[in-house]
């Protein structure tokens, strides 16, 4: 990629993410935004969503817990990514939340919330249809509040699929259960 296309990138990275932080101007959206973050903040509430499926689905409860162990290595993973990459978080925008470090590649919360889509929806378990849904949620809302880009939000995705892909199958073994 030559440097017109890089910073052909990188404009339509801050003008979409400018474009999403400008719904976080709407009070309920702002809120809805905030709780997500807050939720997602070092993967809680996947791990919370990985537990408590270990807890009431007695029947797959190694598979639920293996799914939370992918959920939390990927998102270790993401933290290290962030060390060797140290992209600056987005200063174009005003944050609606305050973030727990200053860099912003790949975006944990999109790397958790990915992971525990695709780790927790292996499953089949009935309620983790609701899941992929609460997780693009999640990423969006990392834009909505203005701690992002998208391209941030797309390596996370992709990070935290990739990781609870290549652990499918230690997740859903039965030979562990």
């Amino acid at each position: 990629m030559d440097h017109f296309d890089r910073r052909l990138d990188d404009r339509l990275d801050h003008r979409t993410l400018s474009a999403l932080r400008a719904h976080g101007s709407d009070p309920r959206v702002a809120f809805a935004a905030r709780a997500l973050s807050r939720a997602g903040e070092h993967g809680a509430l996947w791990l919370a969503v990985g537990l408590a499926g270990a807890a009431v689905d007695g029947a797959r409860r190694g598979a639920w817990l293996r799914g939370t162990a992918l959920t939390a290595g990927a998102h270790l993973v993401s933290m290290g990514v962030k060390r060797v990459v140290r992209r600056p978080r987005p200063a174009h925008v005003e944050p609606l939340v305050r973030t727990a470090g200053r860099h912003s590649f790949p975006s944990s919360h999109a790397t958790s919330a990915a992971a525990a889509a695709v780790a927790y929806s292996a499953l089949g378990a009935r309620g983790a249809r609701v899941i992929p849904p609460l997780a693009a949620a999640m990423c969006v809302s990392r834009l909505v509040v203005g701690v992002h880009y998208p391209s941030d939000v797309a390596a996370g995705v992709a990070l935290g699929a990739l990781t609870a892909r290549i652990g499918s199958r230690w997740m859903t073994g039965s030979a562990h259960d």
